[in-house]
């Protein structure tokens, strides 16, 4: 009979992983024995997510800009790879454009999904809610209508609850100023309907440009609201925080309590510029909070390349919410308490299951942008890298930069897929391939430098760097 013992090294590790991050050096041990409880970032390739969990499934939506899509998994494990299921599109030509921040809510037995959007003039962004037919968040949805219509710009709107009254908060134009910049909230008479005036919160942000994606959070004896602050392209755009005390009138703005400095904020340690724009949920069972936020794996002023990421969230003893600092897009977290797990895992490009022919390169000049701090490259003409695994589905994150060239993919020995690693920004992780879903089983996949580029590269370089495996 074969007996397991654990190292020491395993012990401490595992201590570790409980603690929600599995470190670099321990992880491989841990891999076989813990991958159906962990996970890793990103869980959406978009930006601004509204993620909650229900009736034995996460659900999130992000911006999309002419659509809403909804991605569904019963595994925050496996929603990455999971495919979009559009919800809505509007042939209103006033608003099927430029179609932001979807927000869900749950009332009366009908889904609510709270959007922005616009005819292509960002001036022109108002707010709408769409309506489900049944009980069913992926839909089907109808438009329902304009909500809190107050003649000028606004956007990100969501309802908050105070003293068992819902009230809707959005973001709009500072006084005296264009843009995002000011909060506003005003009294409920239904999901679809504001009545009567708005009030202006003024909101601290240590920027002045913008104070965005209001939203609710509830605490002992008060009510939370979050805000994105500054410029979402920045790598500064953070998260800061008003609250109320139940009770209190939420149409008095002095009655709304600043507090000072960003609750979540870039973490250049771990390569995460530009954390934001969140949603917050419930594990499956209720135990545990989590934040849902997008983040970059690049401090270059961009709005691209913003990912859906989610960490598990902490209380302070006054009641406050602790978000702690942006993890790494590759760290290992235990998956929420609740979750069923699945038998997913990661592969690094140093593992022996990749086998490398023809000339690579390897090491760890990429830094925090790579996962583990490492990668192997080649831009040598045929050169690949066979990676063996188990499973129904992988996918390829790597850097993707100005002197990348074009790749060929292939599953078992299947043709070539082409994908373009160029980027006119480098970043690291970022989501280049996902398989078909495949037969379970021992498969292989194989990149190969095909020698070309796009005419904007400066290179043919193909990175390695992580493989997830479903």
């Amino acid at each position: 009979m074969w007996f397991f013992r654990p190292t020491v090294a395993l012990i401490a590790s595992a201590v570790l992983l409980l603690a929600g991050v599995v470190p670099a050096s321990s992880a491989p041990q841990l891999e076989s024995a813990v991958q159906s409880q962990t996970f890793r970032n990103p869980v959406n390739p978009s930006a601004d997510p509204s993620l909650m969990f229900h009736n034995g499934r996460y659900y999130v939506a992000t911006t999309r800009g002419d659509r809403i899509g909804i991605w569904s998994s019963p595994s925050l494990a496996t929603l990455l790879v999971q495919p979009e299921q559009v919800v809505w599109r509007d042939s209103d030509p006033s608003r099927n454009t430029q179609m932001w921040a979807p927000a869900f809510r749950h009332v009366g037995g009908r889904w609510y999904i709270y959007y922005t959007a616009s005819d292509g003039v960002d001036a022109n962004h108002r707010m709408y809610v769409i309506e489900s037919e049944g009980d069913n968040p992926l839909g089907p949805y109808h438009f329902k209508a304009k909500i809190a219509d107050f003649g000028e710009y606004a956007i990100d709107g969501e309802p908050i609850t105070v003293n068992g009254q819902q009230y809707f908060v959005w973001t709009g134009p500072g006084r005296g100023q264009g843009g995002p910049a000011q909060l506003y909230i005003a009294r409920m008479s239904n999901p679809w309907t504001v009545t009567g005036g708005r009030v202006a919160i003024p909101a601290d942000g240590g920027c002045s440009e913008v104070r965005e994606g209001p939203t609710p959070i509830y605490g002992n004896g008060r009510v939370l609201l979050t805000y994105s602050s500054c410029d979402t392209g920045k790598p500064d755009y953070q998260l800061w925080m008003k609250s109320i005390a139940n009770g209190a009138d939420p149409m008095v703005a002095s009655n709304w309590v600043q507090h000072p400095g960003p609750i979540f904020s870039r973490n250049d340690a771990t390569g995460v510029w530009g954390p934001g724009h969140h949603s917050f949920f419930k594990s499956p069972d209720g135990t545990e909070d989590w934040i849902a936020y997008h983040g970059k794996n690049t401090s270059t002023y961009t709005y691209s390349f913003r990912t859906s990421r989610a960490q598990k969230i902490s209380w302070n003893a006054d009641g406050t919410p602790n978000l702690g600092r942006p993890l790494a897009a590759g760290a290992t977290q235990n998956l929420p308490s609740g979750d069923p797990g699945s038998a997913n895992y990661w592969i690094n490009d140093t593992d022996s299951t990749v086998v490398y022919s023809g000339n690579w390169s390897s090491g760890s000049g990429c830094g925090n942008q790579c996962f583990w701090g490492n990668d192997h490259w080649s831009g040598v003409r045929d050169a690949s890298a066979t990676i063996h695994f188990n499973g129904t589905k992988v996918a390829l994150l790597s850097v993707a930069d100005v002197g990348n060239g074009i790749a060929g993919i292939s599953i078992d020995g299947g043709p070539e897929q082409r994908i373009d690693y160029y980027s006119s920004i480098r970043v690291g992780e970022h989501l280049m391939y996902v398989s078909p879903t495949l037969a379970p089983g021992a498969h292989t996949i194989r990149v190969r430098v095909t020698g070309d580029k796009n005419p904007a590269s400066t290179s043919t370089v193909i990175s390695l760097d992580r493989i997830e495996v479903y």
